[in-house]
């Protein structure tokens, strides 16, 4: 049985394992968004809902298939298999889906910007369930980490970004649905390992992304080379690593703690552009990487303060 995000980390300390599950989403997260603008962008070759079938779908066999060579648990409860569905149905169908038929019109950095709020939604959702309002230090936290996200993409909004209403309305959707499936899962864990979770997960959200890539008559791909190596980097690296990850940091991490990934990729983003492609580290970069910091760090604060107020209570 994992580790709840409740108990983990006990005595004010938060839980390594965890921990190091987020490192890995805060880094390979950061270029996804680019990987899916490669796969869906026009002439790419891939239409967006078929893409995420084949993605979640591909994902979830080498899972399932890696799960039974390890011998582990493959069969989940009743109760489990709502958690499973339900998840699945909003990280994948809802969030990534929205995404990525957002991102057909949309450029990365809006996407980033947008999908950013997440942790505000995940907060509010929580408060809700809670009937419980966020802190005022938390609000606070959770603004400025936004705010420096849209510090980032500042110049590519002023050079004017193609974007159409009905790709903003996605990706807000999107934020709201990955928010709502994260919150859901962290609330109700399950037994199976963290890859079998996932890969479960994946199946309901290929299911999802079938139904709606066939009321929607999508064409059949015919993806580029380029779109193909971005493909396959969204499904080796993207989904059976990093979405394994996430998953793991969930069970182990409080979700406003996990959520904080939202903040980070976008700056991430830019550092890997500055290394890799040579792109110019701007002021708008510098002050909108400290405020995402800002951010992260005072919902970090934000959870110490809470243990250290459980203890002494």
């Amino acid at each position: 049985m994992s580790t709840s995000p409740q108990t983990a980390g006990s005595g004010g300390k938060l839980d390594p394992v965890g921990l190091s599950n987020l490192f890995v989403v805060y880094i390979v997260w950061s270029s996804t968004y680019l990987a899916i603008r490669l796969a869906v962008q026009e002439g790419a070759g891939f239409p967006p809902f078929t893409m995420g079938l084949m993605r979640a779908a591909l994902a979830a066999v080498v899972l399932l298939a890696w799960a039974k060579l390890r011998r582990e648990q493959l069969k989940p409860t009743r109760s489990e298999t709502v958690t499973l569905i339900v998840s699945g149905l909003l990280l994948w169908l809802g969030g990534n889906g929205l995404v990525t038929f957002a991102e057909q019109r949309t450029e990365s950095g809006l996407a980033a910007l947008l999908v950013a709020a997440s942790p505000i939604w995940a907060a509010i959702i929580e408060a809700i369930v809670d009937r419980k309002w966020p802190s005022r230090s938390l609000v606070l936290a959770l603004l400025a980490g936004f705010i420096g996200t849209g510090l980032l993409v500042v110049p590519e909004l002023m050079s004017g970004v193609a974007a159409d209403t009905v790709a903003s309305l996605a990706l807000v959707f999107a934020a709201i649905a990955w928010a709502g499936g994260s919150v859901f899962q962290a609330r109700r864990p399950v037994s199976l390992s963290p890859g079998a979770s996932s890969a479960y997960q994946m199946v309901f959200g290929a299911l999802g992304f079938a139904l709606v890539a066939l009321l929607m008559g999508e064409p059949r791909p015919t993806p580029t080379p380029q779109a193909w190596w971005a493909f396959g980097y969204l499904v080796v690296v993207g989904s059976i690593f990093t979405f394994t990850a996430y998953v793991t940091a969930l069970r182990r991490l409080p979700t406003q703690i996990v959520m904080t990934y939202a903040y980070v990729n976008p700056v991430l983003a830019v550092l890997l552009g500055s290394l890799v492609l040579n792109e110019k580290i701007t002021p708008w970069i510098i002050f909108g990487s400290l405020f995402v910091l800002i951010g992260v760090a005072g919902v970090f604060q934000e959870r110490r303060k809470r243990q250290q107020n459980a203890t002494k209570a």
